[in-house]
């Protein structure tokens, strides 16, 4: 029995409604122990499909209803998102579903601290369309889904058997869902993560090979950010990577990667900063003899933003591109691994088109993660043709082609290239699947009619 590592709810904490006021500013453990306090632990969030409208479960969470609300496009709301709490470790899981009309919503499992519920509920709604835009963009019959865990306060998550029974619990909340939603391994999440989700879920990708998945994604997503590098670059007439000078902010298992890719293309010189003090090392001594500085930084210290390059790679987690750190940039392009690398997709896009830099959608660059195994239970096949199409440049849905087509389209229509890829993958993401288009809206329906909130 793994101890629950959230305190019991105090004698003099009541269930009263009046008493959730503003829980978009609890923190998520604070969260969980009102919830428990009512003596629930799943609750939803969706939109309805008559009044388009979004609704919650249960009328004292609304304040959490509102704020999605306020927090999607109306003409392309979230269909679901799915709150649970774990039985024995009262860890915090949210299953966040966007647009499934291609087919289940797949993403991968973040695990990561979150100060309050409406940055748990920001972050899962941004993944989540970034996931339905990127399976779009990749021509991947897949829709767009994101789970996350909140972490829990202290260290206590780092323990072995505490951490088996967070993805325990995880696997089984999937499982509960009836496959509307699949997950993978994101950030704070490892393979051996995964191992033990799948042993309590099917709903499972991005597994070891040993047990039949296609292994850690890293190298495949570093391939495709390269690509779209070349993309990037042969568009604006610039010749390749050869000679060129790329920095990266984050070296962690994409990032180290992407050293690689960069330097098999003759790049002049590469400059990262990594957080990891033991990674740091490791990433300094192994490249010691070749062009490449790396550098040990504190969290929050996005200095190297400025560091002149022709390439900028933003690697690390979303959010660095913004008002304070834009004009520093001096990049000809932008183009890297982290998700939501804007803070504000549109006002941040033009910052860096009004300063004619050429920025790169992370989820048109970084597709190979989710490209590499979305497809597991299809099996797997040596140098699989399906995956490398994508890295190649003979078809025009490969990341290169399709990085020129969007830097084309939005050239051509006065815009940046963030809204023209927008654009493209949304309509892309209205295709619906040539077999089971409707069949995940019907999942939903079927868990909501059946009060799958009070299982």
């Amino acid at each position: 029995m793994v101890k629950s590592l959230i305190p019991v709810q105090s004698p003099g904490d009541s269930a009263d409604p009046k008493c959730m006021g503003r829980i978009v500013e609890l923190a998520p453990e604070a969260f969980v122990e009102r919830l428990l306090a009512r003596g629930q632990r799943r609750a939803w969030i969706r939109t309805d499909p008559q009044s388009g409208r979004v609704r919650a479960s249960t009328p004292v969470l609304e304040e959490l209803a509102d704020y999605v609300e306020g927090q999607t496009d109306p003409e392309r709301r979230h269909e679901a998102v799915f709150l649970g709490v774990g039985l024995e470790t009262r860890a915090l899981f949210g299953v966040f579903v966007h647009r499934t009309q291609r087919g289940q919503a797949q993403g991968g499992v973040r695990h990561w601290p979150y100060p309050t519920m409406a940055s748990f509920l920001r972050d899962g709604l941004r993944l989540s369309r970034g996931m339905s835009r990127k399976c779009a963009l990749a021509d991947l019959w897949w829709g767009g889904g994101k789970a996350l865990i909140s972490r829990l306060p202290g260290d206590g998550w780092r323990d072995t058997d505490v951490r088996r029974k967070i993805y325990a619990e995880l696997g089984d909340f999937v499982s509960s869902l009836c496959g509307v939603y699949v997950t993978a391994e994101d950030v704070g999440t490892t393979p051996l993560d995964m191992v033990e989700v799948h042993r309590h879920t099917r709903f499972a990708t991005c597994l070891p090979t040993e047990i039949g998945g296609s292994g850690n994604p890293s190298l495949m997503t570093a391939r495709g950010v390269v690509c779209a590098m070349e993309g990037a670059l042969d568009f604006l007439e610039r010749g390749s990577l050869r000679g060129a000078k790329v920095v990266m902010e984050g070296a962690g298992n994409v990032g180290a990667c992407m050293i690689d890719e960069l330097l098999e293309r003759g790049v002049r010189e590469i400059v990262a900063t990594e957080i990891c003090e033991e990674r740091t090392a490791a990433l300094q001594d192994r490249y010691a003899d070749r062009p490449v500085r790396v550098m040990r930084v504190e969290p929050g210290d996005h200095r190297i933003l400025a560091e002149p390059c022709d390439v900028l790679a933003p690697n690390a987690l979303g959010g660095v591109l913004g008002p304070k750190t834009v004009p520093d940039v001096q990049a000809r392009v932008v183009c890297g691994a982290a998700n939501n690398a804007l803070s504000d997709e549109t006002r941040d896009a033009r910052l860096l088109a009004e300063r004619g830099i050429l920025f790169v959608p992370d989820f048109l660059a970084n597709r190979m993660g989710i490209v590499a195994c979305s497809n597991e239970q299809y099996g797997s096949v040596p140098g699989d043709p399906d995956l490398a199409r994508h890295l190649g440049r003979d078809w025009p849905g490969s990341v290169y082609n399709r990085t020129r087509e969007v830097l084309a389209r939005a050239r051509a229509e006065g815009t940046t290239p963030v809204a023209a890829a927008n654009a493209m993958a949304d309509r892309k993401s209205d295709e619906l699947h040539p077999i089971f288009g409707d069949r995940a809206r019907r999942i939903i329906e079927g868990l909501v009619s059946e009060g799958w909130e009070r299982g």
